[in-house]
């Protein structure tokens, strides 16, 4: 990618004359972001490229605020007329509803040191090299015995940034490498085939799992698939494969997200304080992390973050919290601000994970007589109002404390409540996704079957 596309003074001096035309505009403040993104990939299928494609763009937003009123425009025409933009946006927002916890971010929490969080690869594949990562995935998996046909494989690479300027003095930017490799199997015959997937992906080229152990490992985890066979409605204890406890986390964020509570839509709005989980477990989101998929210096309110723990050895400790929602709740941002180019800002987490456990996977298993390994979730079944769960899933009967045959078609249902309180974290934590959790364990959930 050329050098032009990782210089951003043009969108830091166009957000900037954006703030200035809007002020001069009659706006009382305003912020204005910029996104970058820049993006290159390959699908590979049967050993024949089945799509290259290259994406790049790069889109501005002016908020503006009249009092307590405010209205956001966008465009991707960076020749736009700045004064244009801002007298449209001001004639909206004086005509806009007002909302009385709207604005920017408070002065004192805002940024002023930027850590170097190493999210910038220099050296960026080209579309051969790409296409040579795929084709080497599918290779792989195609080798494994079992396995038939190709689900097809990819490779991808991007930059993406984001630029924002506010009326109170802040001016931040960053920008965030991507690459990725994924590869789908598909093993078995005629209406016995089964299909699993991998992927590795990261910031930095050179954190990527191999190409060859992504399809050696989708195509494992399909042929492990086949055979799969109906089990008997019972409540059991299930373990969910690290691919899918993450899910758990989700279902836990989404529950404590500032505008849920605000609304009260949450089933843990009057939480707060309590213990959900035990003791040694603890939910850490930290913007932060060196070479982190979601890491950024800044949220987009321009406010400073730093690690949060949302669960602290098992008790909720804070909801997710941007400015608005926190005043709306009578607390202070926590730094959580989220946002594209025609919205205002709204909570959201970063780099998450589940801390671990004491317990190797096996040991976590070895005293279940019966119970459900699951592999693969169906569906999105859960009420984050009621806390309600019910998702379809696949994955392997455990028989003895061990994994014994596949199971498909079934349904596992509880509540995230009951389902927090008894849940046990395995060992083998790894920081592989933006959201990261261990093998996890949880007593006595209902498995639907025959």
């Amino acid at each position: 990618m050329s050098a032009g596309l990782l210089d951003q003074s043009q969108l830091i001096d166009l957000t900037q004359r954006l703030v200035e035309a809007a002020k001069r505009a009659g706006a009382d403040a305003a912020d204005a972001v910029a996104v970058r993104g820049v993006s290159q990939s390959v699908e590979i299928r049967d050993g024949k490229v089945e799509e290259s494609e290259r994406a790049e763009g790069d889109d501005i937003g002016l908020r503006v605020l009249i009092g307590r009123k405010q209205a956001v425009v966008s465009t991707n025409d960076l020749a736009a007329d700045v004064a244009t933009l801002a007298e449209r946006a001001v004639a909206m927002a004086r005509i806009a509803p007002e909302d009385k916890y709207a604005g920017l971010a408070d002065t004192a929490l805002l940024a002023k040191d930027f850590p170097e969080l190493d999210l910038l690869d220099a050296s960026v594949p080209s579309v051969e090299e790409l296409e040579l990562r795929a084709r080497t995935a599918e290779a792989a998996a195609l080798a494994v015995k079992g396995v038939n046909k190709s689900g097809g494989a990819s490779a991808s690479a991007g930059i993406g940034g984001m630029v924002l300027v506010t009326s109170t003095g802040f001016c931040g930017a960053y920008l965030r490498s991507s690459q990725g490799v994924s590869m789908s199997a598909i093993a078995g015959e005629g209406t016995g085939m089964e299909r699993d997937y991998d992927f590795t992906s990261a910031i930095h080229g050179t954190d990527l799992a191999a190409p060859e152990q992504v399809g050696k490992s989708a195509a494992e985890r399909a042929v492990a698939r086949l055979g799969p066979r109906k089990v008997a409605t019972c409540k059991v204890p299930v373990v969910f494969d690290p691919r899918l406890s993450s899910s758990l986390i989700g279902h836990l964020i989404g529950a404590i997200n500032g505008a849920a509570i605000a609304r009260k839509t949450s089933f843990l709005k009057d939480r707060m304080g309590e213990r959900l989980f035990d003791e040694g477990v603890s939910i850490v989101d930290d913007p932060l992390r060196v070479r982190g998929l979601r890491s950024q210096p800044f949220d987009a309110e321009g406010v400073a973050v730093k690690p949060l723990s949302f669960i602290e050895h098992g008790v909720l400790t804070s909801w997710v919290l941007d400015s608005s929602t926190a005043r709306e709740l009578g607390l202070v941002t926590n730094g959580r601000a989220h946002r594209g180019v025609s919205s205002s800002p709204t909570p959201g987490s970063y780099n998450l994970h589940m801390t671990p456990g004491k317990s190797t996977p096996a040991e976590l298993m070895s005293d279940i007589k019966e119970g459900f390994y699951i592999t693969e979730l169906i569906g999105s079944g859960v009420n984050s109002v009621t806390g309600d769960y019910s998702r379809g899933a696949g994955g392997f009967w455990i028989e003895n404390g061990k994994i014994s045959y596949a199971v498909s078609e079934v349904t596992i249902a509880g509540h995230l409540l009951d389902m927090f309180k008894s849940l046990t974290p395995a060992n083998d934590l790894e920081f592989k996704y933006g959201v990261n959790a261990p093998t996890v364990r949880i007593e006595g959930l209902t498995v639907a079957g025959r």
